[in-house]
Formats: structure tokens, sequence, C-alpha cells
């Protein structure tokens, strides 16, 4: 459906998810008005189309991973909380000296987002579980996390490269035979303003722990008492650090497991720098961090029954509250993966793209190619989506305008981010809230103004760059 109607789902369930602040219903309205318009506006097939849509991501094996993942991640988050793991961890980074302060805490979470460029998933778990009780001790909202777990997630992954996300854009440079796509891509980063403002935000916010918008009634909120969470007694910091060490180094090797089956013999006879690096790339994020979470959910499991914290019977029912108040998130992803694949066979990505044509003055390029690319990527919640439908629109009107390939690839990444980075149906926006324990919905509206802001500076910086380049 090549028409203005195939941004209507995305669109209506955003604004019903932001107007109501009823996420689960908004995807469900937003699948049926898509399967509504895909059966020629006849609600019986539209109503059947939202059932089978749903079913459908079952299908899908990486989507059943992700999801299986999202109830296990629970699992695991609620047995190192309730054994006392948390607690005794955060008592003991207490008596080290390294989180005296907000400002410590703070700058704790966004290093350890910042250094765990492999994986996305990794990122989120690892700083946010880290850091969530530490930001309860020290009055820190959970929205202000959510804000750091994504904001060092996806920004950082699009600008280091040294990950699946470069391979990824690699490979769509090849697509368009392009002779130097290596340099484009490197020559990018420079000219990749958005992730680069987002993360000075996340270090001005650590640094000064000043918050605007949204982000402050939150922490209004939590130093007058709503929303603090029950404290469990410390005892042993090895129930958390134990089940973390695999969840973590249990995704890079699964990472680098699952790569090194799709190596070509050339390359698996690489130095062992390069062999690493090349596998991690072609690594299978969905397999790894369901592989590893189950790893890390056995031996949580072992661990408290050797200590003999728990009876069996006990650790079966902690487990089953954790996957219960992860729920409602694996929930929306459902509901996001289905609207993902409803906007996809409406063509909403391949109708935005038809908006930036070489009709345009060439200064205007780089901005509206930013624009589209954001706006395609929150309305459908993918980056790596967007990315294979624009930058083949880019690169084309780059070599027609005489304009800097780099800079129009880097126009178009930058605004898949800010979609991967905010959207309420985007999967590591959902992970983030998942991860650092937050409201999805506050997560999303928290994070919107810093958002908006980067995105913001970042058009007028392409319009300067289009004006003198």
């Amino acid at each position: 459906m090549n028409s203005w109607l195939s941004v209507l789902p995305p669109i209506l369930a955003i604004a019903i998810a932001l107007w109501r602040k009823e996420v689960v219903i908004a995807l469900v309205v937003g699948i049926f008005s898509a399967e509504f318009l895909l059966a020629d506006f006849n609600l019986i097939q539209g109503f059947i189309g939202t059932l089978e849509r749903c079913v459908a991501v079952f299908s899908d094996a990486d989507n059943t991973r992700v999801l299986v993942f999202g109830l296990l991640v629970g699992a695991v988050l609620e047995l190192m909380r309730i054994s006392g793991g948390v607690s005794a961890f955060v008592q003991k980074l207490a008596h080290s000296g390294l989180t005296q302060t907000k400002r410590q805490v703070s700058w704790l979470a966004s290093l350890i987002g910042l250094g765990i460029f492999v994986e996305t998933s990794m990122s989120c778990l690892t700083a946010g579980v880290v850091s969530q009780s530490l930001f309860d001790k020290f009055k820190m909202s959970r929205a202000r996390l959510a804000f750091i777990v994504d904001s060092t997630c996806a920004p950082v992954s699009v600008l280091v490269l040294l990950n699946g996300w470069g391979a990824y854009i690699l490979r769509l440079l090849e697509g368009q035979s392009h002779a130097d796509p290596l340099g484009v891509m490197i020559g990018g980063i420079a000219y990749n303003f958005y992730p680069i403002l987002v993360l000075l935000m996340v270090f001005f916010t650590a640094t000064t722990g000043k918050v605007f918008g949204p982000m402050k009634e939150s922490e209004e909120k939590l130093a007058h008492g709503e929303g603090q969470r029950e404290e469990v007694p410390p005892s042993k910091a090895r129930f958390m650090v134990v089940p973390l060490f695999f969840l973590v180094f249990g995704m890079i090797g699964f990472m680098f497991m699952t790569g090194w089956a799709r190596l070509t013999p050339e390359q698996q006879n690489l130095p062992v720098g390069s062999l690493l690096l090349a596998a991690i790339q072609k690594g299978q994020g969905a397999k790894a961090v369901l592989w590893a979470v189950s790893l890390s959910l056995v031996v949580s499991w072992i661990l408290l029954r050797v200590q003999k914290v728990f009876k069996h019977k006990e650790m079966i029912d902690h487990s089953y509250r954790g996957m219960a108040h992860l729920m409602p998130v694996v929930l929306i992803m459902l509901l996001s993966f289905a609207i993902g694949s409803s906007c996809k066979e409406l063509g909403t990505g391949t109708y935005v793209s038809g908006l930036v044509g070489s009709f345009l003055p060439a200064f205007l390029v780089a901005p509206l190619l930013f624009l589209s690319a954001a706006f395609m990527s929150f309305t459908t919640g993918t980056s790596w989506g967007t990315f294979a439908i624009l930058i083949p629109v880019g690169l084309p009107l780059a070599s027609a305008m005489g304009l800097p390939e780099p800079m129009l690839l880097a126009a178009v990444l930058g605004g898949g981010v800010f979609g991967d980075h905010c959207s309420p149906i985007s999967d590591t926006t959902l992970i983030s809230s998942l991860a650092s324990g937050c409201d999805h919905l506050e997560h999303v509206r928290t994070q919107i103004p810093y958002a908006l802001v980067a995105a913001g500076a970042t058009t007028v910086l392409y319009l300067l760059l289009g004006l003198f380049v």
C-alpha cells in the first residue's frame, strides 16, 4: 500500500500510548488498524488478521528467542535480588569507595554501557543489573538509569562499529556495489552527530546531576517516597556476581561460537585478534542472549542450592515471580514484533523513503534524510530495517548531487538510531526498561525530550553542513 495510509497504524499506536498511557492497548489498536487496511477495510478479516499476526510472531525463531529471553532474565534478576546478592554487591561497592556519590554511580552506569559495545542487549542488561540498587540507594529514579542504559546502547554501537552493527552496515554498502564501503563507513563516524550528542548529554547529566522535563518529575516523586522498592537484606555478593559473570561472558562466548560457524575458511585462518572480531561481528545476537541467560539461570540455581539458600520449590516460586514481573514487557515485545511485521507488509518504510526525492535542494538532503530515517525508525521500531531501506536511497543522492557520501550515510544511521533509542516499540528501548526495572512508558516519556533536543541540534548541524559543504 504505497500511500499515506501506511503510516497511520504506527502513528496511531504511538499517539494512543502517549495519550492513554496504555501501551498494550495502543499496540493492539495499531495492529488492528494495519490489518484492517491490508484487508481492504473488512472488519472481520482485520480482527482475524490481528490474531494471526500475533501468532505469526512465533514463526520467526529469533523473535521467539527474544521473548523467551525476556522471561528467563526475569527469573535470573529475581534470584539475584531475593537471595540478597544484589544488596551485598551494592554494599561491597560502597565500601570500595567507587560509589560514594551520585556522580560516581551515574558514571559507573555510563562507563559500563560505553565499554560493552559488542552487543546491545548485553550492554543494557549489564549496566542495568549492576546499577539498579545503586540508583535506589542514592534516590535516583529508574527512569534516569533507563536513559543512561538506553543512551549508551545503540548510540555507542553505531559509533564504534566493531560489532554486528558494523558488519551489517558494511554488507549494505557492499550491496550498493560501492568501491570503498569501509572508507565510507569509517568516514561517516565524524558526521554521525545524533549519537555523539546523546552521549554528551548522558555524561553531562552524570556529571552535573541536572535533569529536565518529565525526568525531573520522576526524580521529585522518588524524593517524596513514591516508587521506592522493597529492600532485601544483604547476604553474599557471589549470588549476583557469579550469574552475572556467566551472563556477560556467556554472551561474548556464544556470539563467537555462532559467528565462527558463519566464517569462511579464509577468515578462520586470520590472526587471533582479527578472528575474534570477525566471528563476533557475524554472531547471532538472539541465540547468544538466550543461551547466555539460560546458562546464567542454571548457574544461579545450582549456586543457591549448593549454598542451601533456597529449597527447590522456593526457587521455582521465585523464578515464576520474576517471570511474572516481566510478563508485561514480554507482551509489549510480542505486540511490537507484530506491528512491525504489519507495517512492513503495508510498506510504511518504503512510503516514507519515497518522500525524499532528488528534486530537493542539495542543502536539504542530509537533514531530510536524517528526519525521514528518524520518523521511519520511530514508527516501525527498527533501525536496521530503516538502514536497509534508506541507505540505497541516500548514496545515489550523494553521487547525483555531489554531496559527501559519509555525511549522507551518517544522516541515515543517526536517524535510524533515534527510533531505536526512543520508540516505544523498539526492542532496545524495551530491553532498557526491562534491565533498569523501569516502567516502559515512563522510560519512553522521560527520554523523548532528551532525544528531541539531540535530534533538533543534529538537524541544524546537517542543515549548516549542507549550506557550506
